[in-house]
């Protein structure tokens, strides 16, 4: 096995690399999640295999456990609550970390007193990113499912006391270090710093955890290099450093969408703007325009171009299957249709994308914001289902609102605006809408699914 373990392990990193390349696009992402899980399976049999020590029982029992929760997770867990598993994905791959890091550091060191200052760096790192990512990921997971508040929790000092668990975090990592084989300072070092994520995601909006879900994944990323450099295992290093970069990419990309700063969120204070604005009512009071789907319908029929503008509204009602029927009609009637997709529509990249491919809507037809926004002045009839933040004519000002400068869907610029909505509650950033109320714009309130099934009707009755 000595011969060929080089080799294997190198197949394997060569497999996380082509996912994760696969991964960047939703029409790849199915091949190059099953590249991923392929090469991850390679390294656990050589790993095992080239040990000759680890008890084969158990890591098949692992992996058979593993396995059947992945299957359940597939098949029980509604398409929007991913963001939520995501998050709960990252957390378990920092305390996976942090525990081994652990193991490594202290019973080893304790036992042989074999432990390099490498070694050591590493596991306290490891320790400490994963600690933080864990319990940040518990919070991010409980704002998502609404277990706790979406809204920044701040109170009077909290920047204070934040400065102090750093602190506190701070010096349980000096003593730890100064301690090698003491596993008691490590878990208290590993507790401080998981106050540390949770006082780090609480003042962050609900409306921005998808960017804190990304930088998470960065963090678990970045703990699993640092054990591998505890383990001296490079294949946890290269997938480690894969994941870490990854995520930060992700992470940058995402706050210029939303128009964030990558500092603030590694501060983790981002997510509260002060925002002056005019109650809802009082906004939007006599102003906006009511329709009905029959007249929506007789819009789209004299339209030549429509493009449609999902949300995570839309992923909710569950109203794509509805879009996809109302699509073809339209189509069939030889008017062009096309997607409009923000890159932070719903809650996580690409969650649009993979949910319009399931209903076998064509990638050619999901237009992004940049290849998009300039052809708006052409579009007939846009619609908009769920949608809210990310097409909010607000977001142009060049400052007091929480969207300020965020790059947006330009809609409003279209010959006929439909939106699709239950109330005129606001989005997640918590602001009015003046799309609502443009001279062009159409209110169709009701549930998304609901609504469109009745144009769909109303077609196939015509």
């Amino acid at each position: 096995m000595n011969i060929y373990q080089p080799v294997a392990l190198l197949v394997a990193a060569l497999c996380f690399i082509i996912a994760l390349k696969q991964l960047s696009h939703p029409r790849s992402a199915l091949g190059g999640n099953a590249i991923g899980a392929f090469g991850m399976l390679l390294a656990i049999v050589v790993t095992v295999l080239a040990s000759g020590r680890l008890p084969t029982g158990i890591v098949i029992l692992g992996l058979l456990i593993g396995t059947v929760i992945g299957l359940l997770c597939a098949i029980f867990i509604q398409f929007t609550a991913m963001p939520q598993l995501v998050a709960l994905f990252n957390g378990f791959g920092g305390i996976s970390s942090a525990l081994v890091a652990g193991v490594v550091l202290y019973y080893l060191s304790a036992e042989s007193a074999t432990a390099t200052l490498t070694t050591q760096i590493a596991g306290i790192a490891s320790g400490v990113i994963g600690a933080v990512t864990f319990m940040g990921s518990l919070i991010a997971f409980g704002k998502l499912q609404g277990m706790v508040s979406e809204k920044p929790i701040i109170y009077p000092g909290h920047q204070i006391v934040k400065l102090l668990i750093i602190l506190l975090c701070g010096a349980t990592i000096y003593i730890a270090a100064s301690n090698p084989g003491n596993a008691a300072w490590y878990w208290l070092m590993a507790a401080a710093a998981g106050i540390l994520g949770i006082v780090l995601v609480l003042p962050i909006g609900g409306a921005d955890m998808p960017v804190v879900i990304a930088l998470l994944n960065s963090y678990s990323g970045l703990a699993a290099a640092a054990t591998g450099f505890a383990l001296s295992n490079n294949l946890l290093i290269v997938a480690g450093t894969l994941v870490g970069a990854s995520g930060i990419i992700l992470t940058r990309i995402m706050c210029r969408a939303m128009n964030r700063s990558l500092a603030n969120v590694l501060l983790g204070g981002f997510g509260v703007v002060a925002s002056s604005q005019p109650g809802g009512d009082e906004f939007y009071q006599g102003k906006y325009k009511r329709t009905s789907p029959e007249e929506v319908l007789l819009l789209l029929k004299s339209a030549r171009k429509v493009v449609f503008v999902p949300g995570y509204g839309m992923a909710v009602a569950q109203a794509q299957s509805a879009v996809r029927a109302l699509t073809t009609l339209l189509e069939n009637e030889k008017i062009e249709v096309r997607f409009a997709i923000h890159p932070v529509a719903g809650r996580m990249p690409g969650h649009m994308n993979v949910l319009l491919a399931e209903e076998q809507i064509s990638y050619e037809k999901m237009w992004e914001l940049e290849r998009i926004n300039p052809d708006f002045p052409n579009v007939d009839v846009a619609v908009i289902i769920g949608a809210n933040d990310v097409v909010n004519p607000l977001a142009r000002e060049g400052s007091g609102n929480p969207i300020s400068g965020m790059p947006i869907l330009d809609v409003d610029r279209a010959r006929a605006v439909v939106v699709i909505k239950r109330s005129l509650s606001p989005g997640f950033a918590g602001v009015h809408n003046p799309l609502f109320i443009q001279d062009n714009t159409l209110m169709l309130f009701g549930d998304g699914r609901q609504m469109v099934e009745e144009m769909v009707r109303a077609f196939k009755e015509v």
